[in-house]
């Protein structure tokens, strides 16, 4: 299923995007869901079940071209958890930038975590606000999110995927020189409108095997990243077990799992990003996530 939150000129709310017919399935609308996508997401299963019954029922269908699709969680209700250097090919362009500050290892022991502040979420087709980078070094890092449905704390790699609600986009925009000037890496990610999110959410039991996913970057149409999720150093049971082993986590909490190579710092002399450039990351059967910079 491809959940969505989407607007018009009643508001924001939660829907379910047929692509076969392109509508969107009102689900509040439908069936009286939630708003929210948090919440929806908290309600597990029998949320899901709700909304196929509302797909079925043929109510509430609004054609796509009468709406405006936001990011799934256009106001995460925390920040939004990241993976660094979590492909070796990134990992060891990064290195190699001198933009790279989190230690001399080149392929880390164990997965790093940092965050992306909740006001960096953007949607598709949202411009990217490049001015919030006041360094001009603006750069992109195509990235599978994974939503957590089920929450849980001390949760072992073998139950992971129990707890995975589904599947999203995240481009980890980063500015560089402040990435790599302020050491952790918060402040560089987190700039507002640094975090384009969507199209869609789709649910776990619509992805037969996560790690065929193949994700591309594209910017003005050049693929730059190009990479299977089965590539990940740290795959998503261990990025799981780790993150729970120290907090909770709660439905409708995101991590991004980390980027390929092929990002503008790769480059000699980098590619950053400028006004005027679109980038687009696509990872079938999720989508794209396309965003002009603004």
């Amino acid at each position: 299923m491809r959940l969505v939150t989407f607007s018009d000129s009643q508001g924001a709310r939660v829907g379910v995007h047929d692509p076969a017919a392109n509508e969107i399935v009102d689900l509040v609308a439908s069936t009286r869901l939630p708003h929210d996508m948090t919440a929806f997401v908290a309600l597990g299963k029998k949320g899901l079940q709700r909304a196929r019954r509302a797909v079925k029922s043929g109510k509430g269908r609004i054609p796509m071209s009468q709406v405006r699709i936001l990011a799934p969680f256009p106001r995460p209700a925390k920040n939004v958890l990241c993976v660094g250097k979590n492909y070796h090919d990134h990992a060891q362009e990064f290195h190699a930038s001198g933009v790279d500050a989190s230690g001399k290892e080149t392929i880390p022991e164990v997965p790093i975590i940092f965050t992306k502040w909740p006001n960096s979420v953007i949607g598709p087709g949202a411009p990217i606000p490049s001015a919030n980078d006041y360094t001009g070094s603006v750069d992109y890092e195509g990235e599978l999110a994974v939503v957590i449905g089920e929450g849980g704390r001390n949760i072992v790699k073998k139950d992971a995927y129990d707890h995975v609600y589904g599947y999203t986009i995240v481009n980890d925009v980063s500015a560089r020189t402040l990435q790599n000037r302020h050491r952790q890496w918060f402040l560089g990610k987190s700039p507002d409108g640094f975090c384009p999110m969507g199209p869609c959410i789709v649910t776990a039991d619509d992805i037969e095997e996560v790690g065929e996913l193949h994700l591309v970057t594209r910017v003005n149409g050049e693929v730059r990243q190009d990479a299977h999720v089965n590539q990940l150093i740290f795959d998503i049971p261990t990025l799981i077990e780790t993150i729970s082993r120290v907090m909770t986590l709660e439905p409708g909490d995101l991590i991004a799992t980390g980027t390929c190579a092929g990002v503008g710092i790769g480059f000699t002399p980098p590619k950053y990003l400028k006004k005027g450039d679109v980038v687009a990351v696509t990872i079938e059967p999720i989508g794209t996530l396309e965003n002009p910079v603004g």
